[in-house]
């Protein structure tokens, strides 16, 4: 499995069997899967959402959204549990402008998941983490 550095944005090659091992980066050293969303931005989201092979689940929010404020720590929690299934990251849609346009984000907090490249899926709102680990569940 091919994934992408959090820290170099290196590609690294690991064994599906071993993602429960805290993989390296091959390049810099730093854990590969990270148990904290990722920031992405303009720059880097295309090289995740084109060379990493994990599920990739899109918290689109911004900073003066209330739902999206409450919702943070619940994301960071399934994230940090759930690191060896999905990549996690945020995109902050008052910075990154040109992301919500190109993924039509309407209202947020908005949460996308992408495969292989394309979007899968989709849901707006909040959610808690009992309602964000079986949205995810369905979609393994």
């Amino acid at each position: 499995m091919h994934l992408v550095c959090p820290a170099c944005e290196a590609i690294n090659r690991v064994p599906t069997e071993r993602l429960g091992e805290e993989p390296k980066c091959g390049k810099c050293g730093v854990p590969v899967l990270s148990s904290h969303p990722l920031e992405l931005t303009q720059h880097n989201f295309d090289r995740y959402l084109g060379k990493d092979e994990l599920p990739l689940v899109v918290d689109f929010w911004a900073s003066w959204c209330g739902p999206c404020k409450m919702m943070a720590p619940v994301f960071a929690q399934v994230a940090a549990e759930m690191k060896t299934r999905f990549r996690f990251a945020k995109v902050n849609t008052e910075r990154e402008q040109g992301l919500a346009q190109r993924y039509t984000i309407r209202s947020i907090p908005t949460l996308a998941l992408f495969r292989n490249g394309a979007e899968a899926d989709r849901v707006a709102g909040a959610m808690d983490a009992g309602r964000l680990r079986a949205w995810l569940a369905r979609q393994h």
